[in-house]
């Protein structure tokens, strides 16, 4: 069992914005799907373009970021790595497989971890020091998983989300960065959430981003930041591709996979204008 320390979880704002964590899960739009690895083959690849019009809409906004890289896409497209760091980017892990956490034993974990980052610090050049589980799916079940990341050499993870949700989440778990204690400390950075009527509303990307009214997204986000708190805002490339294929899934997972797919980017432009955005491993001062 991981033991918390909590840090000085707020990033001072003195007379400039927050600079806060723009993230992206760098997968195909069948890996969100909860398909097993062995039949991937069977689906079309769209991360080359889906990937890199989310890279251009950065570089039209000369916003950088960090891009958790699954492995399983790295070693398909080597080249699109490659065009991550060309782009000014921070690379971190997204695993191998896509497989949440909790379904997995240490020894698997720690073998895919290994194998992700052997590969992404060949391809980019970087020390990985950032990591994000698939399905934010380090719960209280897998908790376990944060030692091996600090024996690996990860500096600070985020998967961890303070909200109730059938796939993820630790509810009661700190909102602001914090230290989880152990022989190989590591950073903890939670996905963000609003506070509001007592619950935590989840507020920073993926399907609620497409699903609330940006309105509400920009108001829950200018409040943390209000509060003198760095954001961390996650998106996946195919988020940008309304074109995905449509394929047959349980109904609860694909009413918010399919969400407003055709609304994404240009609510993605609105927020890079809105607020200041960086790198994880530079809003954390990691590495420097």
């Amino acid at each position: 069992m991981a033991h918390f320390l909590g840090l000085a979880g707020r990033t001072s704002v003195a007379h400039t914005p927050v600079a806060n964590a723009l993230t992206v899960d760098f997968e195909d739009w069948y890996h969100g799907l909860e398909i097993p690895p062995d039949n991937w083959d069977r689906f079309e690849d769209r991360i080359p373009q889906s990937g890199r019009r989310i890279l251009s809409v950065l570089a039209e906004s000369g916003v950088r970021g960090t891009f958790f890289v699954l492995g399983a896409v790295a070693k398909r497209h080597p080249e699109l790595v490659r065009e991550i760091v060309a782009g000014g980017h921070e690379v971190a892990t997204h695993g191998w497989s896509h497989t949440l956490v909790y379904r997995m034993n240490p020894e698997t974990f720690r073998s895919e971890l290994l194998s992700s980052l052997r590969l992404l610090e060949d391809l980019s050049g970087q020390q990985i020091l950032g990591h994000r589980a698939p399905f934010f799916s380090i719960t209280r079940q897998s908790l376990w998983a944060l030692g091996i990341l600090g024996e690996l050499g990860i500096r600070y993870d985020s998967s961890i989300y303070p909200v109730l949700n059938y796939r993820y989440g630790i509810e009661d778990s700190p909102r602001w960065p914090y230290s989880v204690l152990g022989r190989f400390p590591v950073a903890e950075f939670p996905i963000s959430t609003w506070r509001l009527l007592g619950r935590n509303l989840p507020i920073a990307g993926g399907a609620y981003f497409r699903i609330y009214p940006y309105a509400l997204t920009r108001l829950g986000l200018r409040s943390l930041n209000h509060q003198g708190g760095a954001v961390v805002f996650y998106i996946h490339p195919w988020e940008l591709d309304p074109a995905s294929p449509r394929i047959a899934v349980p109904l609860r997972i694909g009413l918010t996979h399919y969400a407003n797919l055709g609304r994404t980017e240009s609510r993605l432009r609105a927020l890079l204008r809105d607020f200041r955005f960086a790198p994880m491993r530079e809003v954390l001062k990691i590495g420097h």
